[in-house]
């Protein structure tokens, strides 16, 4: 099977270089934005808001943003997305009160959500299904490596100030912007939902061949009612709708997943980790930096092996094995007593989170084909990522004020454990492992 597997589309490396520049900005600010926000001198509470409103926006944004995609397109919606957090950025650098920049880092969120679900459906719609593993797996990889060497430039940057690297990042936005724009080929179905795949190219069953479902599964239907679908193209592809995606087992699974990938790997360890490492572990602030890497190179490694495999040996296998290793060892980091098993068990989270991403994100542009539009069915899957990244914080903070931190990893850890049992009746859907 390997022997016949093609490269993967020139297109989709242009997707993976624009990432990367948009990760390695995004890694230079993260670490200076709550201290901006601090700096206006109204307290952690106000200042964590600040972080959190990007995401609020996203979440509030992202069924609008689904159907934009539906209608104008993956390319013209990413590239505006992109645009969006420029400006937004921009406005960031330039804020002279509190209440500016929580405006303007909010507005960010809205841009983020367009370009966020326009790159998985350009994903879906450039790969045919033997690939899209890969696919995935080489744009989380852009994203993961960009967020580990973004810090370390902006360590470089100290010197300049805290409004400078917020100018630096909305640049390297325009110029991500401009990469797509012009490197991405401006075929139709790109710019307006537009016509039909390549024949070979659908993603439908040949004549005869039917995709196989689970024991009183039911199948959705690999072709949607052309009446529905909405776009500036007079052949539009069918839209899929939310309701046709939550009839399939993989697709109500990969929903348990985002939230639980975005409550452990995405806002729990961002809350619990360095302040764990340093009132519970006695280590002091640098250490708690070194944690938040440890988790990234754990992903990286994964997410860079996985796609490949994922092609071949399905989609499922991986993310049952990867949900359980990320949440054993999530729970187990709240009982470490050293900061070198802290640091084993975090590097093993990591490598159990990197190996559900591609693999669930795969089985998703499974579930919605070359052959449709699915910005809805995918607005969804990302709002439910969203809620686990901003829900996990919360909770976690809780959690630790009134128990400690052992039950917020308790806690964190059988919400993944829960996303696990889920995928237990989930669907295989890479046609070649399908019955």
């Amino acid at each position: 099977m390997s022997a016949r597997r093609q490269p993967l589309p020139a297109d989709i490396w242009v997707l993976v270089s624009a990432a990367f520049i948009v990760a390695i900005g995004y890694g230079i600010i993260a670490p200076i934005l709550p201290q901006f926000a601090a700096s206006f001198d109204l307290g952690v509470t106000a200042a964590s808001i600040v972080v959190s409103s990007f995401a609020l926006f996203r979440l509030l944004f992202a069924p609008a943003g689904g159907r934009l995609i539906d209608t104008l397109g993956e390319r013209r919606v990413y590239v505006a997305g992109l645009l969006i957090v420029a400006a937004s950025t921009y406005a960031v650098a330039a804020a002279q009160t509190y209440w500016q920049l929580l405006l303007f880092r909010g507005l960010g969120g809205i841009g983020s959500t367009m370009f966020t679900v326009s790159a998985m459906a350009l994903i879906i719609r450039l790969t045919p299904s033997d690939s899209r593993g890969r696919a995935s797996s080489a744009y989380a990889s852009s994203f993961l490596f960009g967020n580990i060497l973004g810090p370390v430039v902006g360590g470089l940057l100290a010197g300049l100030g805290m409004r400078i690297p917020f100018v630096i990042y909305a640049t390297g936005l325009l110029l991500a912007a401009a990469v797509v724009w012009f490197r991405l080929e401006r075929q139709p179905q790109l710019d307006s939902a537009g016509p039909d795949a390549e024949a070979g190219e659908t993603g439908l069953p040949e004549a005869g061949e039917t995709a196989a479902p689970e024991a009183g599964e039911t199948q959705v239907p690999r072709t949607g009612e052309p009446a529905g679908a909405s776009a500036t193209g007079s052949e539009a592809l069918p839209r899929m709708r939310f309701r046709d995606a939550w009839r399939d087992s993989a697709y109500r699974a990969s929903l348990g997943s985002a939230v639980a990938v975005g409550w452990a790997a995405m806002g729990a360890r961002i809350a619990l980790y360095p302040l764990f490492v340093v009132a519970v572990l006695g280590a002091d602030e640098r250490v708690s930096g070194i944690a938040l890497t440890v988790f990234a190179l754990g992903m990286a490694v994964s997410v860079a092996v996985v796609g490949r495999l994922t092609d071949t040996w399905g989609r499922r296998p991986f993310v049952l094995v990867g949900l359980f290793v990320l949440g054993a060892a999530t729970v187990a980091v709240g009982y470490s007593g050293s900061v070198w098993v802290f640091f084993a068990l975090t590097l093993l989270a990591g490598l159990g989170g990197g190996l559900v991403n591609p693999a669930v994100q795969a089985s998703v542009g499974d579930v919605i084909g070359r052959e449709r539009s699915g910005g809805t069915v995918l607005s969804r899957f990302q709002m439910a990522m969203d809620v686990g990244a901003i829900a996990g914080p919360v909770v976690s903070g809780v959690l630790v004020d009134a128990f400690g931190y052992d039950w917020a990893f308790l806690v964190t850890g059988l919400v993944v454990i829960v996303a696990w049992l889920l995928w237990l009746r989930g669907r295989e859907t890479l046609p070649a492992q399908q019955g």
